[in-house]
């Protein structure tokens, strides 16, 4: 069922010794079945940073482009999204997106993390 998907999903992250060593093509198929069980905007977002980080990052922002009417107000969308635009080297559009994400995240953690990636993007 839903829980053992993902307790297989934490389970891969949790092995990996770093993201790069990340097993993303099991986690993309394990998203897609998930979709399949919850078909939830979040589990379309996971499932789509898991495509980008296993095949193409643009693949990944076109499939995280496409739930924009449903996570716009979401922080995390505009934070994923920003790290895929980074990636790509999109800087402006990913540090509007990162802006994006830190006036709608709560946490003051997530709310720095933000802030260093921003801060980073303007500096290179």
């Amino acid at each position: 069922g839903p829980y053992a998907l993902q307790a297989a999903i934490a389970a891969l992250h949790a092995s990996a010794a770093t993201a790069a060593a990340t097993d993303w093509p099991q986690i993309a198929m394990l998203f897609g079945e998930l979709q399949t069980r919850q078909p939830t905007p979040v589990i379309a977002l996971n499932r789509a940073v898991a495509i980008a980080m296993a095949h193409d990052i643009a693949q990944g922002l076109t499939l995280v482009d496409q739930l924009a009417a449903e996570l716009v107000d979401y922080h995390l969308w505009h934070a994923a999204r920003a790290d895929l635009l980074r990636r790509l080297d999109r800087r402006v559009e990913a540090t509007a997106a990162y802006e994006r994400a830190l006036a709608l995240a709560g946490s003051e953690p997530e709310r720095r993390f933000l802030q260093r990636r921003i801060d980073t993007l303007s500096t290179r």
